[in-house]
């Protein structure tokens, strides 16, 4: 096995680092001043992606951008340690054009959208002139299975008629959000897997209400994780995105490489929060030591290092794997990826915040921010529950075709 990133890639990180250094980092003060004044998006975004664009560090996610269209082409392996550097400011994805759900739904879009929807939507989107969001969960069922969504788009001759009620839609109040693409069901009587759809719903379209944007742990975040209702929805019907009851398979193939991202992010923020809390412990004192001279301030940074370096370890063969067969074939290791990377995130964080003390849980620190997060993050695509019961479900399975192959292993005399 070889560990090492390619010359493009270590360039591509040394150049992203840099401009994280330069232009991101120093405005995370000015960030927070302006979003808490009321003041989204921040004044200084447009100049920062403009920047960016022009140094070629834009759409960095997308494995299959095409000719003409702007943006840099790298498999998901070389995109992941981009991610990880993004993922230290909790913001700064957007400057790149690489921030979720916008990549998720460009995915989509690039794979399975037709000539008319990619002129609408995919080129202002990689363009950034644009944001979008992607509406599947539902308040009133376990949508962490799509096949429970209760969402209706109903054909009515040329057109399709959505009524529904989604929650925790991330970017739905971003000013610049142009688009929901809308999952529901067309036929629920088809085979369960048949009976889902997407639809491409333009903001502002009557009957489309943003009710609420739902505060995550007490933190309102500006772009909104919000609760929206379709009440009546009309648009025609080649707002349709893919084939009528396409709408779990396409599901499946965007949660894959958004997967890989928000879990790449997280590991930059444990990284971010490592670092913090090493230097914290080297510079501050309790009775009459410093942190670091505490046994148990040690265990925790090094308990972090380990967890870190496994953590990126097992997303970056995740995303090997994604980039050498698909989505369906590296499921396991997706599955294991979220449940396990949110756990270290707000682990480390925790460590970090407690090393701080009580400064670790107020706005000095992006700490808590980080924190918030990532225990957020165990409920985003699916809750941690939901994938151990997947992980557990293939090991049994390929358990099954090995029955008997154990008892060589056992000291116990055989049985008549």
């Amino acid at each position: 096995m070889f560990f090492a990133h390619s010359p493009t890639v270590e360039d591509l990180m040394r150049r992203v680092r840099m401009f994280m250094d330069q232009h991101i980092v120093p405005r995370q003060r000015q960030w927070h001043d302006e979003v808490h004044a009321g003041h989204f998006p921040v004044s200084f975004m447009e100049d920062l992606k403009a920047m960016a664009k022009a140094e070629g560090l834009w759409n960095l996610f997308l494995p299959h951008l095409k000719e003409g269209e702007p943006g840099t082409r790298l498999t998901n392996l070389e995109y992941a340690p981009l991610a990880e550097i993004m993922g230290r400011v909790s913001w700064a994805s957007e400057v790149f054009n690489c921030n979720a759900p916008d990549t998720g739904n460009m995915e989509l879009l690039h794979m399975f959208a037709t000539p008319a929807q990619r002129e609408t939507w995919l080129v202002p989107l990689l363009d950034g002139q644009i944001r979008s969001a992607f509406a599947m969960t539902e308040p009133d069922v376990p949508s962490s299975d799509a096949t429970n969504i209760t969402t209706s788009i109903r054909r009515d001759g040329d057109d399709y008629v959505i009524n529904g009620r989604k929650w925790f839609i991330t970017n739905a109040a971003h000013p610049n959000c142009k688009l929901f693409i809308v999952m529901g069901k067309t036929d629920p009587d088809a085979e369960s897997h048949r009976q889902q759809s997407m639809i491409l719903v333009p903001a502002g379209t009557p009957g489309v209400t943003i009710v609420r944007n739902i505060p995550v742990m007490n933190h309102i975040s500006p772009e909104g994780h919000c609760e929206i209702t379709f009440t009546n929805v009309r648009v025609p019907a080649s707002n349709l995105l893919g084939e009528e009851g396409s709408g779990f398979a396409l599901a499946q193939a965007r949660l894959g490489p958004g997967r890989i991202h928000h879990c790449m992010r997280s590991i930059g923020a444990a990284e971010l929060a490592l670092e913090l809390m090493i230097e914290r412990a080297q510079e501050r004192k309790t009775f009459g030591k410093y942190l670091q001279q505490h046994g148990t301030i040690g265990e925790w940074i090094a308990k972090s290092r380990i967890e870190i370096d496994q953590a990126r370890l097992l997303v970056l063969k995740t995303a090997w794997l994604l980039d050498e067969v698909d989505a369906k074939a590296a499921r396991k290791e997706i599955s294991m990826i979220k449940a396990l990377i949110p756990q270290v995130h707000t682990a480390v964080c925790d460590r970090a915040m407690q090393v701080f003390g009580a400064m670790g849980v107020s706005p000095d620190t992006p700490l808590a921010d980080h924190w918030t997060w990532g225990r957020a993050l165990r409920y985003a695509d699916g809750p941690d529950e939901v994938h151990l019961q997947a992980i557990a479900k293939m090991e049994l399975a390929q358990g099954k075709e090995r029955i008997g192959a154990m008892a060589a292993y056992l000291n116990a005399p055989p049985r008549d």
